[in-house]
């Protein structure tokens, strides 16, 4: 189904025709045609051409009146018009058919379910703006330099792992989140803040400390470098041996070897897909309940107990809410690690690194902080994605403070529970 169904010219009146009568037959039994083999495709695709229906404005009756539909058509942008397009011509298919359309390509596939090219394109725009990536790559703490991840190869390793994902996608798993794991926590603490205060020079209501941005305790300086450091990534356990995790040396040793993400992440692939240096997630997006018709921005809150909403019809998740300690919230990732059940299957911790990226992409898609705990609805998060093994086994903790109008990166112990503390997992690619 191409544009000219929208947007006819005298060249394309013969095919807008064409496409046209395929509307109308489409629309026709939009409510009534019921496909037994492909009945959850169905509903869920009648579902998104009614929800994008109804957020533009447009009747159902104009879907059987080409004349109207190019009429009110005309009001989308370039992007939607694509996007109603590929949903009706999707429709048709399945209703002609009687199978869904398959897609073979990665890019079209990452396109059509994740909307990625428009996610990606910010982050690396975004990445470069505060000087993060330079010449399309980062320097590790290896002193090794590390390319940005490209487009297409992120769009294979999805598409390559499309049906596990499946279920991942159903909950609401598709906002990207590109973090540059291999450089030193210490240079990306620094670029956080004078992102922020950059930001402030730009968007004058927002309220932030310019001197002191970023709060941080002193332990976290040179927390992943050195011969011995603190920070420990990816465990198992919270524990001073016998952890399974492993230091950010050790990460970027196995990714060189071939590894896309963390291996105590659970994903291997072959070491031409690899991008060491970087980890690539999947999130809930903020604007969860839009995101089938709008792009995925900002990333969904922790929200506190009893406020969450479960996700998701093929395996239902129930939200992860405030009030459990980080030893509980890591139990929850080890005992779904081993049950393809579990609505957390797949599913990991996240480090400071991690967070410090989203807030980044979260402030400027949304102009709200994030976990900005004092306004009642969001959360401080514990990063149960590493710890601290010294003395003590610590787990990281950060959140927006409005009071003092700077974001805090402190630790807490295994075993903290506080209602309004919770954590925050996310789909390694």
């Amino acid at each position: 189904m191409s544009m000219s169904l929208f947007r006819s010219t005298s060249e394309s009146a013969p095919s807008a025709t064409s496409a046209e009568a395929g509307v109308q037959r489409t629309s026709e039994i939009l409510g009534e045609a019921v496909i037994k083999e492909h009945r959850a495709h169905f509903e869920t695709l009648r579902q998104e051409i009614i929800d994008f229906t109804k957020a533009h404005g447009i009747s159902k009756d104009t879907l059987s009146k080409p004349d109207l539909l190019r009429e009110v058509t005309y009001k989308l942008s370039t992007s939607d018009l694509e996007r109603l397009a590929n949903l009706l011509e999707r429709f048709e298919y399945l209703l002609i058919h009687k199978e869904p359309k398959e897609i073979t390509d990665p890019l079209e596939y990452v396109e059509e379910f994740y909307q990625l090219e428009k996610q990606y394109n910010f982050q690396v725009e975004l990445l470069e703006q505060v000087g993060i990536l330079k010449e399309g790559a980062i320097l590790g703490i290896d002193g090794n330099i590390y390319p940005i991840p490209t487009l297409e190869q992120i769009a294979s390793r999805i598409f390559e792992r499309r049906e596990t994902l499946e279920t991942k996608y159903d909950q609401g798993f598709t906002k990207l989140l590109l973090v540059p794991f291999g450089m030193s926590l210490d240079a990306l603490r620094e670029t956080f803040k004078q992102f922020l205060i950059k930001y402030k020079k730009s968007h004058s209501s927002f309220d932030l400390d310019i001197s002191d941005p970023f709060c941080t305790w002193s332990t976290y300086q040179g927390a992943d470098i050195g011969d011995f450091p603190a920070l420990v990534y990816y465990p198992q356990f919270f524990a001073w041996e016998g952890h399974g995790g492993k230091t950010k040396a050790q990460m970027l040793e196995e990714q060189v070897k071939g590894r896309w993400a963390p291996a105590s992440a659970g994903v291997e692939v072959e070491k031409e897909l690899g991008t060491p240096g970087w980890t690539v997630h999947l999130l809930q997006p903020s604007n969860l309940d839009d995101q089938d018709m709008e792009t995925p921005i900002g990333f969904s809150p922790i929200p506190r107990q009893g406020k969450g909403t479960p996700q998701g019809k093929l395996t239902s998740r129930p939200p992860l809410e405030a009030g459990q300690s980080p030893s509980e919230y890591l139990s929850i990732l080890q005992k779904a690690r081993e049950d393809e059940d579990s609505p957390y299957h797949g599913e990991t911790g996240m480090t400071p690194e991690d967070w410090i990226t989203a807030f980044m992409i979260h402030l400027s898609e949304t102009g709200q902080p994030l976990d900005d705990y004092l306004n009642g609805t969001e959360s401080i998060s514990y990063l149960t994605g590493a710890f601290f093994r010294w003395s003590s086994v610590d787990v990281p903790c950060i959140y927006w403070y409005c009071n003092n109008r700077q974001a805090n990166l402190i630790w807490s112990t295994p075993r903290n529970r506080e209602v309004n503390i919770g954590s925050r997992f996310s789909v390694v690619i």
